[in-house]
């Protein structure tokens, strides 16, 4: 039986274009820095943020490390001349994640957040969602 190379031919990955797609760079840059900053704010002020939200320090700790180590990688992403569309794709499934799951503890009354605390959630819901939209729109630009 003869084996043919069409069928077995490696495929490279599917590669973004990151530094010529200015809609994917600049979304990829805007969301690792507001991603750090919200982070650092959590990890630094998290009794302040905790007292006005609503929000145990319990939570704010991890999530805020957490945030400032997704933001730096994104960051680092967005520096790049060419990524891997599963990298951006990641960190979109990500930022739709996030954003599902903090409108269910919005609406669940998780953690029993002020009015402000509520409106915190969904604010940052709506920015991680727009987030995740404009990198969809500016990977589907981007791919090679």
């Amino acid at each position: 039986m003869a084996t043919g190379t069409a069928g077995t031919a490696a495929r490279t990955p599917a590669v973004a274009r990151i530094r010529e797609t200015p809609l994917l760079r600049w979304t990829l840059e805007l969301d690792g820095i507001a991603t750090a900053l919200n982070g650092l704010v959590y990890v630094l002020a998290a009794g302040w943020v905790g007292d006005h939200l609503g929000l145990p320090t319990a939570l704010l700790y991890p999530a805020g490390a957490f945030l400032v180590v997704v933001g730096a990688l994104v960051f680092t992403v967005s520096t790049r001349r060419e990524a891997p569309v599963l990298w951006v794709g990641a960190i979109l499934v990500l930022n739709a994640v996030w954003a599902i799951d903090s409108v269910i503890v919005a609406a669940a009354g998780w953690f029993d957040p002020t009015t402000a605390g509520t409106v915190w959630i969904l604010l940052q819901a709506g920015l991680v969602a727009l987030f995740a939209v404009l990198q969809w729109a500016g990977l589907k630009r981007a791919r090679r």
